[in-house]
């Protein structure tokens, strides 16, 4: 069936979620590639193989189609499953799970690209850098701080401030390593470096909030 017909087939039509799948890879793709004023609808409606009308049909506009690549791409790497606090589970466990997804995800290329692309739009378009804030960042830390409290309350932890000490958290783990990225002066860490960034950061915070 083509795109056309789908479209056709009025209000209320269940959306193909493959179709969905490929706008979001084609805009991860594109905006990374040629950044968001270089991205139009109609290029990424072309690199996903569909017509600019699905591409409109799934997301309303290009700034929400924006925002749902940034979350797509942290959800890839850091599932809220990653953030969930099961009966009989350890905070130690629980936080280098997410300790090593947090750094796998923020120095990977695709990352550091979009965290360079952010820094050299933010000052022209706040309000590009405000989706981009909410979408990926702010929703990690929220995520984090929802946990925290609960890690608080099950008294594994004593945390006066869960969001204090989210931001605490990831602000360790990003470290000097992910600013060399980003400013093209390093090279990405072996697994074994991010490994072992990933447990010392996690026992370091362990020794600031155990009671």
């Amino acid at each position: 069936m083509s795109d056309t017909s789908l479209q056709s087939s009025g209000p209320g039509r269940p959306k193909d979620p493959a179709k969905r799948e490929a706008i979001l890879e084609a805009a991860k793709c594109l905006f990374l590639r040629h950044g968001y004023a270089g991205s139009s609808m109609d290029a990424i409606a072309a690199h996903a193989g569909v017509s600019k009308l699905t591409v409109y049909s799934h997301f309303n506009d290009k700034e929400t189609l924006f925002c749902a690549a940034v979350k797509a791409r942290c959800e890839e790497q850091l599932p809220e499953l990653f953030f969930e606090f099961p009966a009989g589970a350890t905070a130690h466990n629980v936080l280098l799970n997410i300790a090593r997804g947090f750094v796998q995800l923020l120095n990977s290329s695709e990352s550091v690209d979009l965290h360079r692309l952010m820094t050299s739009l933010g000052a022209q378009d706040p309000q590009l850098a405000k989706i981009f804030y909410e979408a990926g960042p702010q929703r990690l830390l929220a995520e984090m701080e929802r946990l925290l409290g609960k890690m608080d309350q099950s008294g594994q932890l004593r945390i006066e401030s869960p969001k204090l000490a989210a931001d605490q958290f990831f602000s360790l783990l990003k470290g000097c390593a992910n600013f060399r990225l980003l400013i093209g002066c390093g090279e990405p860490e072996t697994e074994a470096q991010q490994e072992q960034h990933a447990r010392a950061t996690v026992e370091l915070f362990l020794r600031a909030y155990r009671p």
